[in-house]
């Protein structure tokens, strides 16, 4: 039998022994007055998660990607972050991948076995083609799920660059990742329930990851989503309103500059900030990188 007595995150909470005869609102309280620790707990762990940042930045960069790794909560927290990266910056769905034990049917019923399967870490990975390039966030709240031991342990030996996402102090994943990110946020309101602050930790911490190593990577103009893929309706209005931002322009000429662009919002803001037709602003954004900045940089120099 594991032992978890000593896991933070399976201890009880002092503040909530007598959560069963709470109010509506005392529970609601309680559960506020618990999630705020969790910003807490991510604010001491911020130079990790820097590191992290980097790291995925620079993958991106080398043509790698960034692969989350985890069981239930956890890994249901890496596939979400994941396939929201798509439509938010423009990346195929392959450069942010999510895996969880049990594979995807797990992300809608719960398969708690299927984590203590070490190999199946190893045997993901591998089935994704998994390369040196690739940075790999593990995940577990409590810091020891076999599944993503196996992993973070295979993917060293590629010489990945490996994360841990752990909620407790000195966790097995974060020895055996290069790096270790472990927002301790202590026992939860429910005792064991680690979908609760933990989760909550877990998923400031992933928003920081895919959301810096993007706006690293020039997926952002100001604090603009400049690569958004224009699904919807939602999201066409969205496009055209960023240009607008942006350049501070009419609607119109943001419609307008979007047509002769293809519908590209970084294209058409870049053109309209350069004065140039979206062919020689094209040319101005590829030999920048992609990022709008350097390229309107790059063009005052000249």
């Amino acid at each position: 039998m594991v032992d978890l007595s000593k896991l933070t995150t399976e201890q009880r909470n002092p503040l909530t022994l007598e959560l069963d005869t709470f109010s509506a609102l005392q529970i609601a309280q309680a559960m506020n007055a618990e999630d705020a620790n969790a910003v807490k707990a991510v604010e001491r762990v911020l130079p990790q998660v820097a590191q992290a940042i980097d790291w995925a930045a620079a993958c991106l960069a080398a043509g790698g990607r960034i692969v989350y790794l985890g069981a239930g909560t956890s890994g249901r927290l890496g596939v979400l972050d994941a396939v929201e990266c798509p439509p938010t910056f423009g990346v195929d769905s392959d450069v942010v991948v999510g895996l969880i034990a049990g594979g995807e049917d797990a992300f809608v019923k719960a398969r708690e076995g299927a984590e203590d399967d070490a190999s199946q870490g190893e045997q993901d990975l591998r089935a994704i083609d998994l390369c040196e390039h690739d940075l790999i966030v593990g995940i577990a709240a409590s810091g020891r799920t076999p599944y993503v031991i196996g992993g973070l342990s295979y993917a060293r030996e590629l010489g990945c660059k490996t994360a841990a996402l752990a909620c407790v102090p000195s966790s097995r994943i974060g020895k055996v990742a290069e790096l270790a990110i472990e927002p301790v946020t202590g026992p939860e309101v429910l005792t064991g329930s680690t979908r609760l602050k933990a989760g909550t930790a877990q998923k400031l911490v992933l928003n920081m990851i895919s959301t810096g190593a993007m706006t690293l990577s020039g997926k952002v103009y100001q604090n603009l989503m400049v690569d958004v893929k224009q699904t919807n309706e939602k999201l066409h209005a969205r496009a055209r309103n960023i240009v607008v931002e942006a350049c501070n322009c009419d609607p119109e000429v943001a419609s307008a500059a979007l047509e002769e662009a293809d519908g590209s919002v970084k294209l058409a803001v870049t053109s309209i900030l350069l004065g140039l037709p979206a062919d020689q602003a094209a040319e101005a954004l590829a030999a920048s990188g992609g990022h709008v900045r350097q390229a309107l940089k790059e063009s005052s120099e000249c």
